[in-house]
C-alpha cells in the first residue's frame, strides 16, 4: 500500500521524493535536489546518459530502460521509494509526432512516449507532477497533444494549473536563452503550484541591455563573461587534446561563477555537497581549427555570427545563444554548431557549455565532446528546475532542507563506450542504433 503523506510532510523527516523520467545527463534532476528534493529514481534509455547519471547522482536509482516498458510498481520496487509517498514525477518525454484531424494524437506512436509519461504519473500517483518540453509543442496542431494530456490527467485524478506556460532560463538566472514549456499539475484535493516568478532581467545575445522599464524591479542577469571568465584557456594545456581534465589554475570568478565552483553557497541552493577537487579542470577536451578557421573566428565581432560556419560568437556581456544537442547515432550523429568563445577565436568546451547552463564544476558529463554537448543541449538548465521544483515544495507548505554530503560514483562510469555501457547495466543488444556513415 502507498503511504499517501499529508501537506507539508515529507516522510520520517527525510527529503521529499521526485523522481525523473527522461532523465538524460541529470540537469532537471539536479535542478530538483537544488530545489530540495531527494531524486530517489530516474529513467533514461541511453545507456552513456544512464552511465553519466549514475555518476552524478550515486545516492538515487538509475534505471536504463525504456519507460515504455516500465511500471511504477518496479520504479518503487526496485528504488529506494518502495511504498513511500512520492512528491513529483517530471520528465520531458520526446515528442515528434504531429496531431491529425479526427485522430488523437496520443494515438500516434510518435507520441507514444507522451502518452507513457502520463502513464507513469498515474501509475506512481505523486502529489505533483512537471512536464517538460520544447516550446513548439504549444504551436499549431502539437496543441492538440497538450489537451490530451491536460484530459487524461484530469481523468485520473489530477488538476493541471492552466494555461501552460513556456518558461525563459535567461529569466531565472542562466545566461543563455533557452525556452520550455511547461505543464504543472496536483492530485486532486493538493494544493496546486503556481509558476515560477521571473528573477531577473536577462541581457540579449548582442550584450545590450535588457529595458529596464519592462523589468523595474529585478536585477540585471548574469552574462557569458560572468560564466566564463575564471575558467583557464584549455588551448592552453598540451594534455586536453587527449585527456577532457586537467590541473590548472583559475581566475577570479564572479558572483554567478563562485557557487559553481562551490565557493560561496547560494541561498536557494538545497543540493547534496559533492567531493570534487576545485583545481582539476574537467569536461575540457580541446578542439582542432585549422589557421583559416581560427582566422576567420578571430575577425567575427563578438554577439555576430560567423559568415562562413555560421557559429556565433557569443559576446561577453550578452547571454548565449541556446545550445543544441545535435542528432544521436541513429540519425546520423551530426554535431550541433557550437559558439565561439567571447575571447578565445575557438569553439566552446564542453565545461563553457555546462557553466552556460548552470551545471557547478563538481558536475562531470561523458568524456567524449560529442556526446558532452548531447548530454548538455538536451536538459533543462538547473536554475529553471530549481525554481520549478521550489514553486512546487512552496506549494505543498515545505520548507527546503541541505542535503547530506554525497560521494560522487566511480570515473569509469564517464567513458564507457555505448557497448560497455550496455552491459554495465545487464542490457541484452545495441539500446540505440549504430551510426549509418552511409546515410549520413
Amino acid at each position: 500500500m502507498i503511504e499517501l503523506g499529508g501537506a507539508g510532510k515529507a516522510p520520517g523527516g527525510s527529503r521529499p521524493l521526485a523522481v525523473d523520467l527522461f532523465a538524460g545527463a541529470g540537469g532537471l534532476s539536479l535542478g530538483l535536489e537544488q530545489a530540495g528534493f531527494d531524486v530517489a529514481a530516474a529513467v533514461e534509455y541511453d545507456p552513456i546518459h544512464a552511465a553519466v547519471h549514475e555518476f552524478n547522482f550515486p545516492y538515487s536509482t538509475t534505471f536504463c530502460r525504456n519507460a515504455a516498458t516500465m511500471t511504477g510498481d518496479e520504479i518503487r520496487q526496485g528504488s529506494s521509494i518502495g511504498s513511500r509517498e512520492i512528491e513529483l514525477v517530471a520528465g520531458g518525454p520526446p515528442c515528434q509526432g504531429f496531431s491529425m484531424i479526427g485522430k488523437r494524437a496520443l494515438d500516434d506512436p510518435r507520441n507514444a512516449l507522451l502518452a507513457e509519461f502520463t502513464r507513469l504519473v498515474i501509475e506512481l500517483q505523486p502529489r505533483y507532477f512537471v512536464l517538460e518540453n520544447v516550446a513548439g509543442l504549444t504551436v499549431g496542431n502539437h496543441r492538440q497533444l497538450l489537451d490530451e494530456v491536460i484530459e487524461t490527467m484530469g481523468v485520473a485524478g489530477y488538476d493541471t494549473l492552466a494555461p501552460y506556460k513556456v518558461l525563459q532560463a535567461a529569466d531565472f538566472g542562466t545566461p543563455q536563452s533557452r525556452k520550455r514549456l511547461i505543464l504543472m499539475g496536483s492530485r486532486r484535493g493538493v494544493e496546486i503550484p503556481q509558476y515560477p516568478r521571473p528573477l531577473c532581467a536577462p541581457r540579449r545575445i548582442d550584450g545590450s541591455l535588457p529595458q529596464i522599464r519592462l523589468f523595474p524591479d529585478l536585477p540585471v542577469g548574469p552574462s557569458v563573461g560572468d560564466a566564463l571568465g575564471d575558467l583557464p584557456d584549455a588551448d592552453q594545456f598540451e594534455e586536453l587534446l587527449e585527456e577532457d581534465c586537467v590541473r590548472a589554475e583559475f581566475g577570479c570568478p564572479s558572483d554567478y561563477a563562485a557557487p559553481l565552483r562551490a565557493i560561496t553557497p547560494e541561498g536557494d541552493d538545497f543540493s547534496r555537497p559533492r567531493d570534487f577537487q576545485p583545481d582539476i579542470l574537467t569536461s575540457s577536451t580541446r578542439t582542432i581549427h585549422t589557421p583559416v578557421s581560427i582566422q576567420r573566428f578571430a575577425a567575427t565581432s563578438p554577439g555576430t555570427t560567423e559568415k562562413v560556419s555560421r557559429f556565433l560568437r557569443l559576446h561577453p556581456n550578452g547571454i548565449s545563444n541556446t545550445l543544441r544537442a545535435g542528432t544521436a547515432s541513429d540519425r546520423g550523429a551530426y554535431t550541433a554548431p557550437r559558439p565561439i568563445h567571447p575571447t578565445f577565436p575557438r569553439v566552446l568546451t564542453v565545461r563553457e557549455a555546462a557553466r552556460l547552463h548552470g551545471y557547478p564544476d563538481w558536475f562531470r558529463f561523458h568524456v567524449t565532446k560529442w556526446n558532452g554537448f548531447r548530454q548538455i543541449g538536451n536538459s533543462v538548465p538547473a536554475k529553471l528546475g530549481r525554481a520549478i521544483g521550489l514553486s512546487v515544495l512552496s506549494a505543498d507548505g515545505i520548507t527546503p532542507t541541505r542535503g547530506d554530503f554525497v560521494r560522487l560514483g566511480d570515473r569509469f562510469l564517464l567513458s564507457l563506450n555505448a557497448t560497455e555501457a550496455q552491459r554495465f547495466f545487464g542490457l541484452a543488444g545495441r539500446v540505440i542504433p549504430q551510426r549509418d556513415r552511409k546515410a549520413a
